[in-house]
């Protein structure tokens, strides 16, 4: 009976990706009269709810994302895949994000990425900073120093975000903020209970101090939050955050597919040059912009689609509002403004940002990767004349419009109709459109 037991257990651990199992049974049996715990498990149970705490950045709270999704990991709804997890049911520490699989019954499971902000060796950088800022130890409570400082206690006093209250944070998100891109960023802000309201009311300290953090070391999680791919942005979905790590759609880099055949490199230049376009001109009038490109930045979900897959470089303008930051940063830098970049970051006016920034860095850095020797004579010399064009910084804004347009009917005809594409199959079958 014994050796059937194992296994069993044997076969459950390869069917399913290695747990959390010691820190998230460490979560339910701290609830637990300590009498009903063998003595000599007391010390591991808390060691291994330490470590998985100190995974996340639970420890860190509230300078962290948020806590919306913690309760899937202590119900082993969220497990990492088992090639990067220890014997602990922790992955490797290190890594910029991690690949998992989610399950909202824990039946059924789909694939999920867990990311961090920033590296683990930028965390750090950051938490000595905030504590160096007040001439503290590093072991200081950052967060005690930071319901200190100058911008946090404007936040308490605050109704409503308003650009004053991000002026001087690095992100390229709010270089150029309007009060309708706050308004929005409070309304659709999913770490709270009660979003929907552009007022902050509803919001408490540690709500604040969360939102300001992760606006401050990095925007991805709200840019997904507050711009959805329901609506038909091309974002993944945010998931949630514990601690430090956000949790979204799984997709595969770009950089994976630099070796595809032709006829796949075809749809995905199509496409990005599609979602650049979506991103140049949309129904909202926000103009995004790239401040710098790289295959990471870019995804493709199983079914073929291609998505940007991380958001933290990328800018809004507001074509509608326009900018309302005052023209002088200098004045609003605090310990805010240098959580991740030292205060290095230099960023272009608003007034400055070419149009076809986006495009020109795409032209220079991915298309190439992508589409350089593909195709067959003169469909080949076609497409590297029009890559050629639209990648100097030197062409005009009309130069690289027309190159690109060109690239695109030149790449249409190249993509196939099949399951592969599954984003747009069948109906490509009956609509030239997809």
């Amino acid at each position: 009976m014994e050796a059937l037991a194992g296994a069993q257990t044997a076969a459950f651990h390869q069917r399913w990706p290695a747990r959390l199992l010691l820190w998230v049974s460490a979560l339910s049996c701290s609830f637990s009269s300590p009498a009903s715990l063998p003595p000599s498990l007391v010390p591991r149970v808390r060691s291994s709810y330490t470590l998985g705490r100190t995974f996340l950045g639970l420890d860190k709270c509230n300078a962290c994302i948020g806590t919306s999704i913690c309760k899937k990991f202590f119900k082993e709804e969220i497990r990492f895949d088992n090639s990067m997890a220890s014997h602990l049911g922790l992955p490797p520490y290190d890594l910029p994000s991690y690949a998992a699989n989610y399950s909202d019954d824990s039946k059924t499971w789909r694939p999920v990425e867990v990311s961090r902000l920033v590296s683990k060796y930028q965390s750090e950088i950051s938490d000595r900073r905030i504590c160096a800022s007040a001439s503290a130890p590093e072991t200081c409570s950052i967060e005690r120093i930071l319901r200190k400082t100058g911008r946090f206690q404007k936040w308490l006093q605050a109704k409503r975000l308003t650009p004053d209250l991000v002026q001087g944070l690095p992100s390229p998100f709010l270089r150029c903020p309007s009060q309708r891109l706050l308004d929005r960023v409070v309304r659709r802000y999913a770490e709270v209970a009660d979003a929907g309201s552009i007022f902050m009311d509803h919001f408490t300290d540690r709500d604040k101090l969360r939102l300001l953090y992760t606006l401050a070391v990095n925007a991805h999680p709200i840019i997904l939050q507050i711009f959805p791919g329901a609506e038909g942005w091309p974002l993944p979905k945010y998931l949630g955050s514990c601690g430090r790590f956000l949790i979204s759609t799984s997709t595969r880099p770009l950089q994976e597919f630099y070796d595809a055949p032709p006829e796949q490199a075809a749809d995905l230049a199509y496409q990005l040059l599609g979602v650049l376009e979506s991103l140049r001109s949309n129904d909202l009038n926000y103009f995004f912009y790239f401040t710098h490109v790289d295959a990471d930045m870019f995804g493709i979900f199983d079914n073929g689609h291609l998505f940007i897959r991380d958001a933290s470089a990328l800018g809004v303008i507001d074509k509608q509002e326009g900018s309302q930051a005052d023209a002088g940063t200098g004045e609003n830098e605090d310990i805010f403004s240098c959580l991740v970049s030292g205060c290095q970051v230099q960023l272009s006016s608003c007034d400055t940002v070419p149009e076809m920034q986006s495009l020109v860095l795409v032209c220079q850095q991915l298309l190439p990767q992508l589409l350089q020797g593909k195709f067959p004579s003169p469909v080949q010399e076609e497409i590297d004349s029009a890559l050629s064009l639209c990648s100097k910084d030197s062409s005009t804004d009309m130069e690289v419009l027309g190159a690109t347009s060109q690239l695109k009917d030149i790449l249409r005809p190249l993509r196939t109709c099949d399951p592969r594409f599954a984003y747009r199959y069948p109906d490509c079958k009956y609509n030239d459109r997809f």
